[in-house]
């Protein structure tokens, strides 16, 4: 079990992207939505950027529903976001990356 040490909205955030599936994605939106903070999609979008735990806190996972793929790890590293994704299945074409 982790020892996450965040606040408790990120901790729900956190806990919210390790239950999406591999090979699936979901909005930041829908993070938002699913913890109860449906407006929140910016927070949620910050707690990915102080994912303590990358590899088992999947926020390559979390995209922006406007499209593209977004920041990783809080800069803007598309192309590493898409290569993790791809590994998993994620039909990648459907995303672009975004200056």
């Amino acid at each position: 079990m982790l020892e996450l040490k965040g606040t408790s909205f990120q901790k729900k955030v956190w806990d919210a992207i390790m239950n999406i599936p591999k090979g699936q994605v979901r909005t930041y939106k829908e993070i938002a939505v699913s913890i109860g903070h449906p407006n929140a999609y910016r927070a949620v979008a910050s707690a990915c950027k102080h994912n303590p735990y990358p590899i088992d806190i999947p926020c390559h996972r979390v995209v922006p529903i406007a499209g593209g793929l977004g920041n990783y790890l809080g800069v803007m590293n598309c192309e590493r976001k898409k290569r993790l994704l791809e590994a998993e299945g994620v039909d990648v074409t459907l995303f672009k990356c975004l200056d």
